[in-house]
């Protein structure tokens, strides 16, 4: 039941494909030109065409030169993703100068390649865009041309206006990309722990799979083994030749060998097939066995209902889920972990509690998120282990698939420690009856 490193799943290499930056690309060259040309032919108004457009070819050669070099289906690494979107910084802010800087409305779009950097590039990646989109604007505050209009009618803008454009592209830069950037990490976060939830399911099978093959092939082998071993027992007493006595009893010594081999790979399963039915105290049992030899008492209780014991599927979701909540309270308490539990006709209900220091206010709330840790190793210097990470979420979704109910709580004061409930609807404990339900 030993808990997955998040580390496995977390702050994998983030890609992006050539040809989706090289989409927008692609848009923002012809929006450039439309707005271009709207504006000098619709408007009338007086625009300098020629450094504008040439900005606007350049970005285009850059487009097809890609396009013709590198297949567009590539994911790029996160620095080039971050060089083209700074390349889309850069020719923004040169197309600003000639039409009136940061008065010009379209200033807003230094928002877009940070907002794309913040939902598929690192944090560091996303802060240097960030800082360079800013520059840019900055620049653009004090150096541009004059806005194309009217020349009968200029437009002047007073400079406590431009300030105020001026924060609020900063400010707009940094806080929808930072919302940005939660929100998609949050995804990620959660994609990344549902994954790492799917390979202990997967886990889980196989390992039941091959305790299920082992008991089947001791199952089949063993009759045809027996015969031999009692027919080459029985040639041993009349053969006359001492050569063939010996190698009749060497076969009859390795055939009854492989006989007790069988017999130890059939001991390896306390409950044979996969997916026996088993009584709730013989899961509770199995679940708690691996845990009582670490210097923590474990007191498992067992409450006399008067409706017969439930039964249930040997269900690998509910031995992963109900262990990991167990190690983690063996990994808390100081002494003492309790192990409760009771039913009725309709609900049954598993309590396990510890003597520990319980769980800090601040993330009681949030138990069961993906990565939420205080978990401290022996390389940070922390000493002891204390944390709730992504085995608790694991454990969580994989009992709740199971059609289980759990929550998270403090004992109350005075006493300490964690308390975690279980509750499943009894008709649904017991029929529950193969992963692939569970993975359903």
């Amino acid at each position: 039941m030993t808990e997955i490193a998040a580390s496995n799943f977390r702050h994998a290499q983030r890609h992006i494909r050539l040809d989706t930056i090289l989409r927008l690309r692609w848009l923002a060259v012809l929006g450039q030109l439309a707005a271009i040309f709207i504006v000098a032919q619709g408007l009338e108004y007086n625009v300098e065409i020629v450094p504008c457009v040439s900005i606007i070819a350049l970005s285009a050669a850059v487009n097809l030169g890609l396009q013709t070099a590198a297949n567009p289906m590539q994911r790029l690494e996160p620095v080039q993703a971050a060089g083209l979107l700074a390349l889309n910084i850069v020719e923004l802010a040169g197309l600003l100068y000639f039409t009136g800087g940061l008065q010009n409305p379209f200033s807003f779009l230094f928002l877009a390649p940070v907002l794309i950097s913040a939902t598929a590039l690192p944090a560091r990646f996303t802060f240097g865009l960030g800082v360079l989109a800013v520059a840019c604007a900055s620049v653009l505050f004090f150096f541009h041309l004059p806005l194309p209009w009217d020349s009968d009618d200029p437009l002047v803008l007073p400079p406590i206006y431009l300030v105020g454009v001026w924060l609020s592209i900063v400010l707009a830069i940094g806080v929808t990309s930072l919302y940005s950037f939660q929100v998609t990490e949050e995804a990620r976060k959660l994609a990344d722990a549902l994954a790492a939830t799917e390979l202990v399911l997967a886990r889980e099978q196989h390992l039941t799979q091959l305790d299920g093959l082992a008991a089947a092939a001791a199952h089949e082998l063993g009759t045809p083994l027996a015969t031999i071993f009692l027919i080459s027992r029985e040639l041993e007493k009349t053969v006359k030749d001492a050569s063939i006595a010996a190698d009749l009893k060497t076969l009859r010594e390795q055939t009854q060998r492989c006989r007790d081999i069988l017999s130890k790979i059939t001991q390896l399963s306390p409950t044979g097939a996969p997916f026996d039915r088993m009584k709730l105290s013989e899961l509770i049992e199995e679940v708690v066995a691996p845990h009582r030899d670490f210097g923590v008492e474990i007191k498992v209780r067992i409450a006399v209902a008067v409706v017969a014991e439930p039964v249930g599927s040997r269900n690998p979701a509910i031995l992963y889920g109900v262990g990991n909540i167990v190690e983690n309270a063996v990994d808390f308490a100081r002494t003492t972990v309790e192990v409760n539990a009771w039913w009725n006709k309709d609900i049954i209900e598993l309590v396990i509690s510890d003597d520990g220091p319980g769980i800090p206010p601040d993330i009681l709330n949030r138990i069961g998120e993906p990565y939420l840790s205080r978990r401290r190793t022996v390389d940070d210097g922390g000493g002891e282990r204390r944390g709730l990470g992504l085995g608790v979420f694991i454990a969580r979704t994989l009992l709740e698939r199971t059609g289980a109910k759990v929550s998270f709580t403090n004992r109350t004061f005075p006493e300490h420690g964690a308390v975690v409930q279980i509750s499943w609807p009894r008709q649904r404990f017991e029929t529950i009856e193969t992963l692939e339900e569970t993975i359903g």
